[in-house]
């Protein structure tokens, strides 16, 4: 984009959306490298009037804007008196034939150098993990009516940015998966001139519902990337730190890109006790680099010292960021009790032993320490275990936590999560019954080293990669969109789940891009989800539906939220 136009300073006009695209690839002072030095809002921008002169004539204006009538007609506006001297647009899909015409006659200055399509309409957020960005995509349980479009559109512009035209499977018994398969098909038939490209081997695109696994969105996390974004939460790679007591000024927000910080990059997939050990390697490297910068005593020394001084600044705030946000993590899961939790939530995911962890709840719930949303949470993944267990306590457990003061909002949040989630939603046997060879191996264990009590659990993504790639993914649960169909493991998989992705799902589809070398695996979703922003998505797909599958449960009013 900045290499297409002639040397100069330059500004960079986008939108809301394109802002955020832009802010996860590139960091400001990369942006400032490649002459760019003021960014400014279309839809923030004051229009310049016709008997004024700008000032600016003398700079080139990038532009990068999602291609939606609101930005087209705030582009006209802005081209019928430009206040720059030069327009290089590019629109981040593709644009109208009619939407081109509208600003050629609003060019009258003729200061468009060139319009381009950059297929950029996502969230690039690791080399394998994309997002829409739409913090909600579902309403009364059926597609809102922005999101259905905004995703087609979304996963297009992956599509065309990887020169893929895929087949398309889907979840059966999901009529959101069916529409969005449906909505893709019709806009690859109707751009199909765009999408014929020279494949050695089809790419598939899998497309999943988050109703059929609720429990993921619903566990603490234990690696530094999913447990940042758990407890701190990450937007748009940036995490508010303004919260903790004494935080400096420079700390009150900070930036976690792989591409911009090398310690992250490392440590993205790493569990919490590595990331200790990691961090102290880290502090060690800088104290003896701050060491040798403080031996100035030449004129070589000062020359040494000036050369390599933006360097260990950059080192200094690096290490200052992740002491910070460690030290932060570590007090919260002390101060939350969150070990304890997370281990009952771990077993109640990954093994039945229902009378046990019943009572390990109830001694949670009793506890004063642990917060109202965390046995919130242990209570939903307790009902959506044991919706069926002919001796479940559900309502009990719901007395508990009215007993103990939870807000009616967070004891009704506990029943939608059942009825959005519940074993009626899912096609899968999301818990299933533990084979023998695996209850040998949990009695055995000790034998060959304690098994990791924190990361017992494995998402249901991680089954259905492995039926893919083995063969094994029924045509029945996951049929394909039209005759044509893969013969043997596809090589580019494109995998889009609605309602949310998160992180720990984006690290099987990093371990499995590492088990099979020769198979690209592509994670997207609608957004990326911690427990909280996966509740509100519950909330909001639940209002104005009426309660069907929960009714047995009396103590929660029959109310919809």
């Amino acid at each position: 984009m900045t290499e297409e136009s002639e040397p100069g300073m330059k500004i960079l006009l986008m939108d809301k959306e394109t802002t955020s695209i832009i802010s996860m690839v590139y960091g400001q002072s990369e942006i400032l490298q490649r002459e760019v030095y003021l960014l400014e809002r279309i839809d923030t921008a004051q229009p310049l009037s016709p008997d004024r002169d700008s000032g600016l004539r003398y700079l080139k204006c990038l532009v990068f804007l999602r291609p939606t009538a609101q930005n087209v007609a705030l582009l006209a506006r802005e081209l019928r008196n430009p206040k720059y001297g030069a327009y290089y647009i590019y629109f981040s899909n593709i644009l109208a034939k009619a939407d081109v015409k509208t600003l050629a006659e609003s060019d009258e200055q003729e200061v468009v150098k060139e319009v381009q399509e950059f297929y950029m309409d996502y969230l690039a957020i690791n080399s394998h993990l994309f997002s829409i960005g739409l913090p909600t995509c579902l309403q009364s349980m059926a597609w809102n009516p922005y999101a259905q479009p905004r995703t087609v559109q979304g996963i297009t512009a992956v599509l065309l940015s990887l020169k893929c035209s895929p087949l398309i499977r889907y979840q059966n018994n999901s009529s959101l998966c069916r529409r969005l398969a449906d909505g893709i098909r019709d806009f690859m038939i109707k751009e199909q001139r765009m999408f014929d490209f020279r494949q050695a081997s089809p790419a598939l695109l899998l497309i999943l519902d988050r109703k059929d696994d609720p429990v993921t969105p619903l566990l603490n996390q234990w690696t530094y990337q999913a447990m940042v974004h758990e407890l701190l939460t990450i937007n748009n790679n940036r995490v508010n730190l303004s919260g903790i007591p004494g935080v400096s000024k420079e700390l009150a927000e900070v930036v976690l890109s792989a591409e911009q910080d090398a310690f992250y990059a490392k440590n993205l997939f790493l569990n919490f006790g590595e990331i200790g050990q990691n961090i102290k390697s880290l502090m060690e490297d800088f104290q003896t680099k701050a060491k040798s910068h403080q031996k100035v005593e030449s004129i070589q020394d000062m020359k040494a010292f000036v050369e390599h001084y933006p360097q260990f600044k950059k080192l200094s705030g690096n290490v200052s960021k992740h002491v910070t946000v460690v030290g932060e993590l570590s007090a919260m899961v002390s101060r939350h009790c969150l070990l304890e939790i997370s281990e009952i939530e771990q077993e109640m995911a990954a093994h039945s032993e229902h009378s046990q962890q019943l009572q390990s709840i109830k001694k949670l719930i009793a506890n004063s320490k642990v917060r109202n949303i965390d046995v919130a949470r242990l209570v939903m993944l307790y009902s959506l275990r044991y919706q069926n267990h002919t001796n479940n306590d559900i309502v009990g457990l719901l007395e508990a936590l009215k007993k103990r003061g939870l807000p009616d909002e967070l004891v009704q949040q506990v029943v939608s999560v059942l009825e959005y989630g519940g074993s009626h939603a899912r096609q899968s046997d999301l818990f299933g019954f533990e084979s023998a060879a695996k209850i040998t191996k949990r009695l055995f264990k000790g034998l060959s080293g304690v098994e990791n009590v924190y990361t017992q659990h494995k998402p249901l993504l991680h089954e259905t990669l492995d039926d893919l790639m083995k063969g094994k993914l029924k045509d029945s649960h996951f049929p394909y969109l039209g005759e044509q169909q893969i013969t043997g493991r596809p090589q580019d998989i494109i995998v889009f789940i609605i309602g949310g992705a998160t992180y720990e799902e984006s690290l099987t589809v990093h371990s499995f891009n590492k088990t099979y070398p020769g198979t690209h695996i592509i994670l997207g979703s609608t957004t990326i989800h911690n427990s909280k922003s996966f509740l509100e998505e519950v909330s909001t797909a639940m209002r104005g539906v009426s309660r069907k599958h929960t009714r047995n449960i009396r103590n929660v009013p029959l109310k919809s939220e």
